[in-house]
């Protein structure tokens, strides 16, 4: 019956029901008093209809509160949250008219809007895949053309960040760490050497020969530097026989050509969160205590300007120096036999942290991982001292703290798949969760979290979310 009523209706009988409620109650009250002030004198029944009328009224108000929570309240943060996801991340979300049935014609026409959106997002989708099929078929062009240059190549913008390399160059930088879109050029190459060359290249504006160094002396290449016409920028050209790739092999190229014209902020709190790095990681572990377990696998993806960088991952089984419980090894089917001839906890966080350089670190109830990392920090003399955000706050934001905030759950309602074969994989994990947050930047922008800080007082209001899953 209550179906068929306006919205308008429904909020008047809540109305009503306090008036008419709180008048039995007070009714009640006073009556019960009066007898009790036959007995016992004025005074003590003026206290007891009080007392009554009181709590009466405080049960009375609650009650509807938690009618109104339930068939209004939570139904409309719902439904803010499906549209949301709608406009932002899974195009193809569906409003639960059924959660919303008390909200009038709020539901239907929220489904009429989400059906139009589709319609307009398909004609949409079919100009974005050709744009894309052209894209793909540039790349192919431009890596069949960079095949030809048999030299290793590095694009790095005038903030001296990484632009673009190719296979033969991320060769020769994980010589120093795994290579990293957007990163200072100076965490590979020694800064002393560069910018004396680039001194040279910026005076003459030609090609300059010198040698580049790898950060810790970890080699030396003969290289050269060449300015790229009138645009801003320089490009590094290795030209040595010791990498292994084969000249005329194809060579995976990693870009984002953006990048060249984003200027260098260095006061992460303020910076837009559609343009900063995020490196997304996750562990597999012995078990649940950080104090007394070890990782035995860890996994990371990075993400530049809300896009993950295909090709730049961590996937590394880790030795934890302790036998694998059986209970563990079902959740993630890792043997000890698989991570006998793996290293140590300490060269992977090494280079972890060396991936993670001037990112923001990114997990699925964070706490968790990151303590196992932060336990082995001293004797490895490192310092996790990152940024860090939690996919589990960024979820309660955007869908509400009473909603479930798992990541299978957060998948299920951004549409993203998991495959059967990488769930409970460390590198699975990472990528799931780092697809999740693709979603989730655009709608936290829309919502007014459009930078860092922002997004960080907004998880700060759940952090109690940590502790109890903790």
């Amino acid at each position: 019956m209550f179906t068929s009523l306006s919205l308008r209706i429904r909020i008047l009988l809540f109305f009503a029901l306090i008036a008419i409620g709180g008048t039995l109650i007070v009714g009640l009250a006073l009556y019960l008093g009066y007898r009790n002030a036959l007995s016992d004198g004025p005074a003590a029944g003026f206290l007891l209809s009080g007392i009554l009328a009181g709590f009466g009224l405080m049960g009375l108000a609650a009650g509807i509160w938690l009618l109104f929570d339930e068939n209004v309240a939570k139904p409309i943060e719902r439904l803010a949250a499906t549209m949301r996801t709608h406009a932002h991340a899974r195009p193809d979300t569906g409003v639960d008219k059924h959660a919303a049935r008390y909200l009038g014609d709020l539901a239907p026409a929220a489904e009429a809007v989400s059906t139009q959106l589709s319609q307009s997002a398909l004609g949409a989708a079919e100009l974005v895949a050709s744009e894309t099929q052209r894209l793909k078929e540039e790349k192919q062009r431009l890596t069949a053309l960079l095949t030809e240059i048999p030299v290793a190549m590095i694009l790095v913008s005038p903030a001296h960040q990484i632009v673009l390399y190719d296979g033969q160059a991320a060769e020769a930088l994980a010589q120093v760490a795994p290579p990293r879109l957007n990163a200072s050029v100076f965490d590979y190459l020694d800064r002393d050497t560069l910018m004396q060359a680039h001194a040279q290249l910026a005076e003459t504006g030609k090609e300059v020969s010198f040698q580049a160094i790898g950060s810790g002396n970890r080699f030396a290449f003969s290289a050269r530097l060449k300015p790229l016409g009138h645009a801003p920028g320089y490009m590094i050209l290795i030209d040595d026989a010791h990498l292994t790739i084969a000249p005329e092999a194809a060579r995976p190229l990693i870009y984002d050509f953006d990048l060249f014209d984003q200027p260098l902020v260095t006061d992460v709190i303020t910076m837009p969160i559609d343009r900063m790095t995020f490196v997304v990681f996750d562990s597999e572990t012995t078990g649940l205590l950080p104090h007394n377990d070890e990782i035995v696998q860890l996994g990371a993806v990075r993400v530049v300007k809300g896009r993950i960088v295909p090709g730049e991952v961590i996937d590394q089984l880790v030795n934890p120096g302790m036998p694998i419980p059986p209970a563990s090894t079902k959740v993630h089917h890792i043997t000890n036999d698989m991570v006998a001839d793996a290293p140590r906890i300490e060269p992977v966080a090494r280079d972890f942290h060396h991936f993670a350089r001037d990112s923001v670190i990114v997990a699925h109830n964070a706490p968790f991982d990151m303590a196992f990392l932060r336990r082995h920090a001293k004797s490895m003399d490192i310092s996790w001292d990152h940024p860090i955000l939690d996919t589990v706050l960024l979820s309660a934001v955007l869908f509400g703290a009473s909603e479930t905030h798992t990541l299978d759950a957060l998948c299920d309602r951004l549409g993203v798949t998991i495959p059967d074969h990488l769930r409970h994989t460390a590198l699975g994990d990472a990528q799931a969760t780092a697809e999740v947050l693709c979603l989730m930047l655009p709608m936290l922008a829309s919502r007014g979290f459009d930078t860092f800080g922002k997004v960080i007082e907004q998880t700060r209001k759940h952090g109690r979310l940590l502790e109890d899953l903790n």
